[in-house]
């Protein structure tokens, strides 16, 4: 008879405690010859192998044991858990199902099974199996911590931020815990609480890469760019393939401007995880930034399926890089259902009664001296209060320049709100009964879409500042005009397009101009010969229209290219390419960053303006237009490829806008080459510029006033958002 193997059980479940485990296998397989009746021993053996993780082993030590003992609850969860982390969800699930089937009250089965339909996304089904957790066992740290997770997923923050501290409350030193609740305040932009709790989970567990990194993040977002990087290299310096820190660290580089860093950031991180379609897109847009073409080139199968199938990417690193509005829309869909959906506030009630006056609610980074501002900053004076009062949220910097204070004392209601969340951000709209929210970041950088998500207003616009569909559901309208969404072409835009009669783009009439006369010779361009430019962000030239330049150059003697000066690796790279196709770098000229009135004055010296294909000039064609400098644009497909031809337009110089590389080319080497011709669309263009509807700013008001009273209007009628167009007034 062989001896009582209840002792040799006890001596190999100490030696698994003491985290023995090879010995446990050892010892277990030398008792599991005598006696293979011992289901303990079986999944004893099991769960050694799988903190080994040698998971085949462990299967078939959980399934011998459930052979000697069917009704093996915590063999089958323990089964289950194995099963879960080779990804093999669906068999874990009908584990943890049938552990639960023999004993009801098991905590951990039912926190197991939640776990394993969370990495499914039913989350919902997960939140469930948590809290029936929670019911059998209150104090499970872990299952608070798990419903957490699950809660953020499902967009109800203020839970999980409550699980999260029901699960430090009993284990204070859960330092995922702590970096989860950190990361959750940081998504609703509560910063130094982030801090703290990231500051804490370290304390806790010092060499805690997540930790060290999120640290990081929270310290970018207040611009503290520095001691960012600095936690970024230690979170490296605790694992180096950390793809996530790599990519932070890209982050932080490239708002410092060390765009060559940020590039191989980007890389290394891309390397270490080539599923990461945001390193991917990041880095594609700072090789679209230094001019990296041949770089580019070698990506361009990427580029067209790049957050189409996969991860989405954001939807602006990607408008220069190809004209195709199916994508773009595609893009921007995928990212709005993966970041916004379930961010959720009570539904407004449509309203009953017209106000007299609407409120309209402007939500802006760049409320200061900035493109944006240039712009509108004479819409803001001109609006007629007697029907509109006007709120301003700038969750932008502080920065007490002109445009900020004209700005200020232009509207009703100014509100610094770049300390509040997006949530309490669209709470504070909503209390001060704001009828339509306009959007004038969209997707670009420094954007809080999610105070639209939460629904700031009845009615929420996308307007000037994104050039293309936010492809959100809580988007209602984009504002456009017939060029640059013609009805063709609707269909790639989630919004409803207000179509005001002229242009989208508001111009501001009394727009500063500097007395300064600049000589060629100040701005290092030649005395006598032709002078093209583009005054466009370097990420929009591509070899396209970069082709077409240099052909003028050879075929316009004397002539130069006058470009702005984003960055010293561009300036490289263009001067590099320029000499690949015959033509000396130095007839490459470039422009540094200049105040504006300054900048509008040095414009004088350009005869023609070339603008980019795929991403048009925006506000630096209306500049050169309004200095009397002609554009010639080529029409694309997409929003941003459009904008130019709008402009021409609307100042009547249809005649400049093309349709073809070859036709852009024509017109630009008739005009450089025929002075008469240029002479008479300049003196067309200097004619009509004080009367075209472009740069009238009361037109444009009326216009764009009368679009947000109809929008109001279907809203109080109780219709559902529809396509409007403005007549002319």
């Amino acid at each position: 008879m062989l001896p009582d193997p209840s002792e040799q059980i006890n001596a190999i479940i100490a030696l698994y405690n003491q985290g023995r485990f090879g010995a446990v296998l050892e010892q277990g397989a030398a008792l599991s010859k005598q006696h293979p009746e011992l289901a303990l021993l079986h999944a004893l053996m099991g769960a050694a192998n799988a903190k080994l993780r040698r998971w085949e082993p462990a299967i078939d030590c959980y399934a011998k044991a459930l052979r000697v003992k069917p009704d093996y609850a915590e063999a089958h969860n323990n089964l289950g858990s194995v099963l879960q982390e080779l990804g093999r969800h669906d068999e874990a699930i009908a584990c943890y199902t049938k552990a639960l089937q023999i004993k009801p009250g098991y905590g951990d089965a039912q926190n197991n099974l939640g776990s394993a339909l969370q990495e499914l996304g039913r989350h919902d089904e997960a939140v469930a199996c948590y809290i029936k957790a929670l019911q059998i066992k209150p104090d499970y740290a872990d299952a608070h911590y798990n419903l957490g997770i699950a809660l953020r997923a499902l967009g109800r923050h203020d839970e999980a931020i409550e699980c999260y501290t029901n699960a430090l409350q009993i284990k204070p030193d859960y330092a995922e815990a702590h970096v989860n609740l950190g990361s959750i305040l940081q998504d609703l932009g509560r910063h130094e609480e982030a801090i703290a709790c990231y500051a804490k989970a370290l304390q806790i567990k010092p060499g805690y890469g997540e930790a060290q990194s999120n640290l990081g993040s929270a310290l970018q977002a207040l611009g503290r760019h520095d001691e960012a990087i600095a936690c970024y290299t230690k979170a490296l310096q605790s694992n180096p393939a950390f793809a996530k820190a790599h990519y932070n660290l890209g982050v932080a580089l490239e708002d410092l401007g060390r765009r060559d860093e940020a590039i191989e950031r980007y890389a290394k991180a891309l390397q270490l995880n080539s599923d990461s379609a945001e390193a991917h897109a990041a880095k594609l847009h700072q090789q679209a930034l230094i001019c990296d073409w041949e770089t580019l080139a070698a990506d361009a199968a990427a580029i067209e399926t790049l957050g189409i199938s996969g991860q989405s990417v954001s939807p602006f690193a990607m408008l220069s890089l190809e004209d195709d509005p199916v994508h773009h829309r595609i893009r921007a869909e995928r990212w709005a259902q993966e970041k916004y959906t379930r961010l959720e506030l009570p539904a407004i009630p449509p309203p009953s009664i017209k106000p007299k006056r609407l409120r309209i609610g402007y939500f802006s980074a760049d409320f200061h001296n900035h493109a944006t501002m240039y712009l509108m900053a004479r819409l803001f004076e001109v609006h007629d209060r007697n029907r509109f009062e006007l709120y301003a949220y700038s969750f932008g910097p502080n920065y007490n320049d002109a445009m900020r204070s004209r700005l200020k004392d232009a509207v009703d209601v100014f509100h610094d709100v770049r300390s509040l969340s997006d949530k309490d951000i669209a709470e504070v709209a909503r209390k001060e009964g704001i009828d339509i929210a306009i959007d004038l970041k969209g997707y670009t950088a420094n954007s809080r879409t999610g105070i639209f998500a939460y629904r700031a207003a009845p009615i929420q616009i996308n307007y000037l500042g994104y050039p293309g569909t936010m492809g959100a559901p809580f988007i209602d309208y984009i504002i456009a005009d017939k060029i640059v969404i013609p009805d063709g072409l609707r269909e790639h835009y989630s919004e409803k397009i207000i179509t005001l009669p002229h242009t989208y783009q508001v111009n501001d009439n009394t727009r500063a101009i500097s007395d300064r006369i600049f000589t060629r010779a100040e701005m290092g361009l030649p005395e006598q010969g032709f002078v093209f430019c583009c005054f466009n962000n370097n990420y929009k030239i591509s070899p396209k229209e970069f082709d077409v330049w240099m052909r003028l150059l050879q075929r316009v003697d004397g002539s130069v290219l006058w470009l702005f000066k984003g960055n010293k690796w561009a300036e490289q790279n263009l001067r590099k390419e320029s000499r690949s196709r015959g033509v000396d770098p130095d007839r490459l000229v470039f422009a540094d960053r200049m105040p504006s009135p300054e900048h509008l004055s040095r414009l004088r010296l350009a005869d023609l303006f070339l603008d980019t294909f795929n991403f048009n000039a925006h506000t630096t064609a209306s500049d050169a237009l309004r200095m009397g400098v002609p554009v010639v644009t080529k029409l694309g497909h997409g929003f941003s490829a459009r904008v130019a031809g709008s402009l021409l337009n609307a100042i009547g110089l249809p005649e400049l806008v093309t349709t073809s590389a070859e036709q852009y080319e024509r017109v630009a080497l008739d005009l450089a080459t025929n002075p008469e011709t240029l002479a008479e669309i300049r003196g067309k263009l200097l004619e009509r510029k004080n009367t075209a509807p472009l740069f009238d700013t009361e037109r444009f008001a009326k216009h764009i006033e009368h679009a947000y009273q109809q929008a109001y209007q279907r809203c109080c009628d109780g219709k559902e958002p529809d396509h409007i167009e403005v007549a002319e007034s």
